[in-house]
């Protein structure tokens, strides 16, 4: 497989990875500023077995608290790596991943203890956090676990191991004998399921034998290097999980149905096998649009979009958790003494940043004012956005994190707008009215209805990368360039979405292939 063409790096990827490295470094930095000696960092210039050498003699020796660690390998069970943090308890070590996402939410329950007082023995009930979940955060350190476990060194009794998030203010422990997963599983279950399939793959691999893995579509394919062989040899079998996707492709493989022909093949009133990800009639269908090459057919016979006399499309870019920089608009329909078009509002300091509150504020006190002008002529009033999930997390949170400074709406008045007829999601819209065959995100979407983004690299990925240009996140000048390059994407995003209203409630719908006619 040396020589078979992969997919190039994803910069965005990358990229994420170095904002990991610098997160952890300065995690690092503000432990060792607290408990000085007591920390030894693992030096990361040297080969692996000399990493894992002076980790070892760090356990032995009682160090309380071991940075970069890189655990003995695992001779019988197989594993090898390592883990951010070890944390000395008085009978052995517990672990801890550093991590650049959020490990916890609002509300209470989640055992934490101060960041720079790491220890598991700190731990206390926190009033003000619940853990997010975090799958893959509990299945590494379930790995490290085991190999504590292995090496002699894992703290007796219930298995727990810590996460540091992104805020970086406080340790998250994570039961992981806790049965939180479906089916009452616990994350060591799960982590020793998993690991035990992961070995007789490669056994299977390494000998010769028979192939125990085969490749499925599965979302994560998308940002996969070695996606490019997988996508060939699905679609040489023409498999079905190029349709849907994930257990349902397991369940139909399970029943016979491994090709999208087969599937097309079935009859839609009668479902072989249940399926969780869409209705059995609607694969059958998006079987049948796949195999001529359709991207969308008309779920029903006349479409249903919501339209207004005054209506205004908003999209909003954010950087990750850090919050939201911009908010762009696009007003039209009927006059209202407002100039139609394009606006922005946004602050391009670096974020997170006092001046999110002054842009979020502006945006809130415009669309009041188009919202009321509105009314007071006794015209009806819309806004729209494409999948409303990301919009209204970010007008609730700054609602939340501004509340109190001028021009900041109360929560109860950004509930009471995200839970009117004046919001409308057209995701929504699509996804209960049109069938997909090649998903339904707006960049797939919005080109059937003729619409074309002026940069050819348009999307939210790499939307992040221009950002951090713009702004001189990485130590450079922020550059107008990428400034201008976000506003034109932003401004295209929110014309992807007026054109694509407007084409749901054409004459063009009567010529859209009909699902029942497949």
């Amino acid at each position: 497989m040396r020589e078979v063409p992969r997919a190039a790096p994803d910069p965005t990827g990358q990229q994420r990875k170095a904002d990991a490295t610098d997160h952890r470094r300065a995690v690092m930095t503000a432990l060792a500023g607290v408990v000085g000696a007591d920390l030894l960092a693992v030096p990361t210039d040297v080969p692996g077995a000399d990493r894992e050498r002076i980790t070892e003699e760090a356990m032995r020796a009682g160090v309380p608290f071991i940075w970069g660690a890189a655990l003995p390998r695992d001779p019988l069970g197989g594993r090898r790596g390592g883990i951010d943090l070890l944390v000395k308890e008085p009978a052995g070590y517990v672990p801890v991943l550093v991590v650049r996402h959020k490990v916890s939410d609002p509300g209470q329950g989640a055992r934490t203890s101060p960041l720079l007082t790491p220890r598991l023995t700190a731990a206390r009930t926190d009033p003000a956090r619940k853990v997010r979940p975090q799958p893959r955060d509990q299945l590494r350190l379930a790995h490290a676990q085991r190999q504590l476990q292995a090496a002699g060194h894992a703290l007796p009794g219930r298995a727990t191991g810590g996460v540091i998030g992104m805020d970086a203010d406080v340790v998250v422990w994570h039961d992981l004998e806790s049965p939180a997963w479906p089916g009452g599983r616990t994350a060591l279950a799960e982590y020793d399921a998993r690991f035990s399939d992961r070995l007789a793959v490669a056994a299977a691999a390494a000998t010769g034998g028979p192939a125990l893995a085969r490749p499925t579509r599965i979302v994560e394919c998308r940002s996969c290097p070695w996606w490019p062989v997988c996508e060939n040899d699905l679609k040489q079998d023409r498999d079905v999980s190029l349709v849907v996707r994930g257990e349902d492709a397991v369940a139909l493989r399970g029943v016979g149905v491994g090709s999208v022909d087969e599937l097309a093949a079935l009859d839609p009133a009668k479902p072989v096998t249940p399926l969780v990800g869409m209705p059995h009639e609607d694969a059958v269908v998006l079987a049948r649009a796949w195999l001529r090459d359709l991207t969308v057919v008309r779920r029903v016979e006349r479409m249903d979009v919501p339209r207004a006399d005054v209506e205004v499309d908003v999209d909003m870019e954010s950087f990750g958790d850090l919050g939201a920089y911009l908010w762009g608009c696009l007003l039209s329909g009927a006059d209202i003494g407002q100039e139609p078009g394009y606006r922005a509002f946004a602050t391009w300091d670096k974020l997170p940043c006092d001046d999110e509150a002054r842009s979020f504020a502006e945006f809130w006190g415009w669309l009041s004012e188009v919202r009321r002008r509105a009314e007071e002529r006794g015209l009806t009033f819309r806004a729209y956005c494409y999948n409303e999930l990301a919009e209204n997390r970010w007008l609730l949170a700054s609602a939340e994190r501004f509340k109190g400074r001028p021009g900041i709406p109360s929560v109860g008045q950004v509930k009471e707008f995200i839970s009117s007829d004046s919001w409308v999601d057209l995701f929504g819209i699509v996804q209960r009215q049109f069938l997909c065959a090649h998903g339904k995100g707006l960049k797939t979407i919005a080109p059937v209805a003729g619409f074309t983004w002026r940069d050819p690299e348009a999307g939210g990925e790499n939307s992040m990368r221009w950002y951090r240009d713009a702004v001189g996140m990485d130590g450079q000048p922020p550059d107008p360039a990428q400034r201008r390059r976000l506003l034109e994407y932003n401004e295209d995003d929110v014309l992807a979405t007026r054109t694509l209203r407007e084409w749901m409630t054409s004459d063009a719908m009567a010529t859209l292939p009909y699902a029942g006619d497949l």
